[in-house]
């Protein structure tokens, strides 16, 4: 059974930085697309970003130049690093990996921005 754990979220002062972790296990294959989406109170479920196998990534424009989604260091891992952080990126923030079988989805993790 695939299981996506996050970690990393927490309530930081506008300006700050945040690095969320993303941990995929169980899969009997290589996560080939993982990435983060966020939702905040009444709002849609939103893509932040995402990382395919071979390095190519992409950004929502809302977080391009602040956000840098990378492998951390083991296979099925991924990082969000948030910096100049915003009011507005206050979110529960999720996981996804995705293997060729199936789409996977972590529990969330809340960050909070104050102003």
């Amino acid at each position: 059974q695939v299981r996506v754990v996050e970690s990393g979220g927490g309530l930081v002062q506008a300006g700050g930085s945040l690095r969320l972790s993303c941990a995929a296990s169980g899969s009997m294959f290589v996560m080939n697309a993982m990435g983060w989406y966020r939702q905040a109170p009444g709002k849609q479920r939103e893509l932040v970003a995402t990382l395919i196998s071979g390095g190519n990534t992409n950004y929502a424009d809302s977080v391009k130049g602040r956000f840098t989604i990378f492998r951390d260091n083991a296979k099925n891992t991924v990082a969000l690093q948030m910096n100049s952080l915003k009011p507005d990126d206050t979110a529960v923030y999720y996981c996804n990996a995705q293997n060729g079988i199936g789409s996977y989805w972590g529990q969330g993790t809340q960050v909070t921005v104050s102003s």
